[in-house]
């Protein structure tokens, strides 16, 4: 019953438990109340609101981690902070810190590892190991050896100048220098009997060991693959002794230009000629 004088004031109301108001029923800003409930809802610009509820709230007192390796604080007002590391199995690294530039790996149980021999030098764009101071963008430091790609001649791939690889298929070391690939660290030998130009043979600054140098004739001393002649600018016999067969094995011409002598007596083999081009000489002592 309304107090004397005053007019009662009813909102928009339900009875029935969890019964919650539509926006539609509502108007911006219009109350509404279950009082079964005892919830107080408003229309907030098309969506209904729970503005106050008489529902008994349980205080939380208490805050743990369980077995995450998280520790919170103890504090019982304010801001509560958490300590540690969150451990491998809720989802954790298994690091507490880690060295700047140095490179995490999976490291079985303890989730992450890293190492001072793997090393990533963020601002120079430079990779290390062994070392934290790669001093170009590849360092690797170490007394044992570096494994490059190995594969055949047929493996080669999309060639780029710099590419280095060992080529399993003539057993040597090869780079691509931008043209073409070629041996690394030697040359490759070929028997090569049809080149019918001179070409320059090389000679080493040593005897034993590794040559540093390897030197050319020049034009003082060439060779020509296709007869296996050689020419030279003078012939020196440090023994004393010139040597040459008693028998002539294959054809030769004595070209113009040029004459021949040989100690006899010399035979010409079956078949073979010698020529003595028209006012050249042919000597045999």
């Amino acid at each position: 019953m309304s107090a004397t004088n005053f007019t009662p004031i009813q909102l928009y109301r339900s009875t029935t438990a969890a019964a919650v108001p539509l926006a539609a029923n509502l108007a911006s800003g219009e109350l509404a109340i279950n009082v079964t409930d005892g919830k107080l809802y408003y229309n907030d610009g098309g969506v209904v609101k729970l503005l106050a509820s008489n529902a008994a709230t349980t205080v939380v007192n208490t805050l743990s981690f369980g077995t995450t390796g998280l520790t919170p604080s103890t504090a019982t007002s304010g801001a509560i902070t958490v300590a540690g590391t969150l451990v491998v199995a809720n989802g954790g690294t298994g690091l507490a810190t880690i060295t700047a530039g140095r490179i995490l790996f999976g490291a079985g149980t303890s989730a992450l590892g890293n190492s001072a021999n793997l090393f990533f030098d963020s601002a120079n764009g430079r990779f290390g190991v062994n070392t934290a101071t790669p001093a170009v963008t590849a360092s690797f430091v170490g007394t044992d050896a570096m494994l490059i790609p190995n594969g055949t001649t047929g493996q080669r791939p999309t060639p780029a100048s710099g590419m280095l690889r060992f080529n399993s298929t003539t057993t040597e070391f090869e780079g691509y220098n931008g043209t073409a690939w070629a041996s690394v660290g030697g040359a490759a030998l070929s028997n090569d009997t049809s080149t019918a130009t001179n070409v320059f043979p090389l000679f080493a600054s040593a005897t034993t060991g590794t040559a540093s140098t390897l030197f050319t004739s020049n034009a003082k001393l060439l060779y020509k693959p296709s007869t296996g002649e050689f020419q030279a600018s003078e012939l020196v016999a440090s023994n004393g002794l010139f040597v040459n067969a008693t028998t002539v094995a294959a054809s030769y011409t004595i070209a113009t230009g040029f004459n021949a002598q040989c100690v006899g007596p010399v035979t010409i083999a079956s078949g073979q000629s010698v020529t003595v081009t028209s006012g050249q000489r042919w000597l045999v002592f």
